[in-house]
């Protein structure tokens, strides 16, 4: 297993919001294995936080997805949103431009390092808050959100952290709210870079296939059932958008 306790960074380094987060989670194995050398290691860190580089690595679609995530949760945004996972990039500054005088965001993750490279994006904003949580064991209280958006998170995931991920944000956003997922999804037969992703994603994330071979509500729990699902499809449907009304 790849050593990390030299690149995560203290808790004393970050800001919790609440008890919520007084638990501090272990940082999984599967993201120790096979994530480390993309988000455990300041080097990382530091690299892919440039805008640029994250753009790249969606064929210069970051922008396109971003904004789709954010207008599909309103140009306004009331009431208390949740981020699960940080974005490298402008993602999360972006989403709280949007935030009502009111409003709250909330972002969790399971790196501390991510947390704290987030922090110094956000610029202390006050209705920023951060939180060291696993998304697939949310300590917060049940129907807590207005909102949910899960950014390109889920292939990442192994399958049964996954099915434990969908289950945990169905269960806070509340009735009528809204989860936003972008991710990867199968491209068309004729698509120039099919064959090229494919060896991309089984070398570097293994985990992604599994969103070319299998719906996103797939995962989801009978208990959890959302009311209403739609799906739009990217970039000759490399990319996917489903959005979960509760």
């Amino acid at each position: 297993m790849q050593k990390i306790s030299s690149v995560q960074l203290t808790e004393s380094s970050l800001v919790y919001d609440d008890a919520e987060s007084a638990t501090s989670p272990e940082i999984p194995e599967y993201l120790q294995k096979t994530y480390w050398w993309a988000y455990l290691h300041p080097r990382s860190v530091r690299f892919f936080e440039h805008q640029w580089a994250v753009n790249l690595i969606l064929w210069g679609n970051f922008a396109r997805l971003r904004d789709a995530a954010l207008n599909e949760m309103g140009r306004v945004l009331t009431g208390r949103t949740l981020q699960v996972a940080c974005v490298y990039g402008d993602f999360t500054p972006k989403l709280a431009e949007r935030l009502a005088p009111a409003a709250r965001l909330d972002v969790i993750d399971v790196a501390p390092i991510q947390l704290d490279n987030l922090r110094r994006k956000i610029n202390a904003n006050p209705k920023v808050f951060l939180a060291h949580q696993n998304a697939a064991a949310l300590s917060y209280d049940d129907q807590a959100f207005d909102q949910v958006v899960v950014f390109f998170l889920l292939h990442e995931l192994p399958s049964e952290v996954r099915a434990k991920t969908l289950r945990e944000v169905l269960r806070v956003v509340k009735p009528g709210g809204k989860v936003v997922f972008v991710d990867y999804h199968r491209p068309v037969w004729m698509h120039p870079h099919r064959y090229l992703m494919m060896p991309i994603l089984k070398t570097l994330e293994p985990f992604a296939m599994d969103l070319w071979d299998r719906e996103i509500t797939d995962w989801v729990p009978d208990e959890h059932r959302p009311g209403q699902v739609r799906k739009s499809t990217y970039f000759g449907g490399l990319y996917q958008k489903v959005v979960m009304v509760r």
